[in-house]
């Protein structure tokens, strides 16, 4: 009888490290994961984070403050480094205790050591071998590595996740987890096979009824067939859209041969804010993966944990070795 290796039970360092049941973690995303997400993911079993990224320092803390009184489990919080009031927004985490925080699009020396010394376990997001190394350097406690299909802010290598996790898997000593294309168990099981100690994802619970997306971007999501998205403005920071009226406003400027200054004018402000949060389809960013083509159903945090998991499970019976 085959006897599944370690890496591949729900039970691993990673769960070791967040003391949560499944190695499964929600993405903190802009504009869709406040703390009724966050706190339904930790419920279930899974890590949910608030995504600090679209939140002014008071908007924090009462998302906080909320999450701590609709969960006991561990929860986190995802911190985009090139925003504005990091000092705020660090101090608040530290003064809430919060044990676990995400950093991402920015150098993880900024905050490492000072986060760390508050007793707060840190995790860097990257997007290459290259910065997954000078992550470890910086003394984080895990690395989220995202491959090119994953939804909004995105890096410029156009490295898929499965090339992307076994390349940093062997580069890297602390634990890894995987993002980018994954919303089911098959999925989590093939990322853990390549050498991922978890996986994070987000497009799934955009779709979830606890999401603080707009309904009208949730139907997007649903009726997204492959090929509706598109990685876009790497000039400025890349950003895997659903295409719209917006998009192909943002395609004429190309094929305009527009400057980066010209693409930052049309793009303005708060444009992801009007599209995922406000619901406006055709002016506003409607930024999710590629993985969108399989979501065909809005519905709890619960549930869809539940369903990963479950898959997994499944999955992982019918894995065999075929010997050559």
């Amino acid at each position: 009888m085959y006897i599944y290796p370690n890496f591949l039970k729900l039970r691993n360092k990673i769960t070791s490290l967040f003391n949560i049941k499944y190695p499964l973690i929600q993405a903190g995303m802009v504009w869709v994961s406040g703390y009724k997400l966050a706190a339904a993911v930790s419920n279930a079993g899974g890590l949910g984070i608030i995504g600090a990224g679209s939140m002014y320092p008071d908007i924090l803390l009462e998302h906080i403050q909320k999450c701590k009184k609709a969960t006991n489990k561990p929860f986190a919080i995802n911190v985009p480094l090139f925003y504005p009031d990091l000092d705020d927004i660090m101090q608040i985490i530290v003064n809430q205790k919060v044990k676990i925080v995400f950093t991402s699009a920015g150098n993880p020396r900024l905050w490492t050591k000072f986060l760390q010394e508050n007793g707060i376990t840190v995790v860097h997001v990257v997007s290459s071998v290259k910065f997954a190394l000078k992550s470890q350097d910086a003394g984080v406690d895990a690395i989220v590595a995202e491959g090119f299909e994953a939804g909004g802010h995105n890096g410029r290598e156009e490295t898929t996740t499965f090339t992307l996790i076994p390349m940093v898997a062997d580069q890297i000593k602390i634990p890894l987890i995987a993002a980018g294309g994954i919303a089911t168990g098959k999925g989590m099981l093939a990322a853990m096979i390549l050498g991922a100690d978890a996986v994070q994802i987000g497009s799934r619970f955009v779709a979830s009824k606890e999401s603080s997306a707009h309904i009208n971007f949730k139907n997007e999501v649903v009726k997204a067939k492959d090929g509706d998205t598109v990685l876009t403005l790497k000039e400025l920071i890349p950003a895997r859209l659903l295409k719209n009226k917006f998009f192909n406003e943002i395609e004429a400027l190309y094929s305009q041969n527009a400057t980066a200054a010209q693409l930052k004018k049309h793009l303005g402000r708060a444009r992801a804010k009007k599209g995922m949060f406000l619901g406006d389809l055709d002016n506003g960013e409607l930024e999710i993966g590629q993985i969108a083509g399989l979501i065909n159903q809005i519905k709890p945090a619960t549930e869809i944990v539940t369903e990963i998991i479950t898959d997994y499970n499944n999955a992982l019976k019918q894995f065999s070795v075929l010997k050559l």
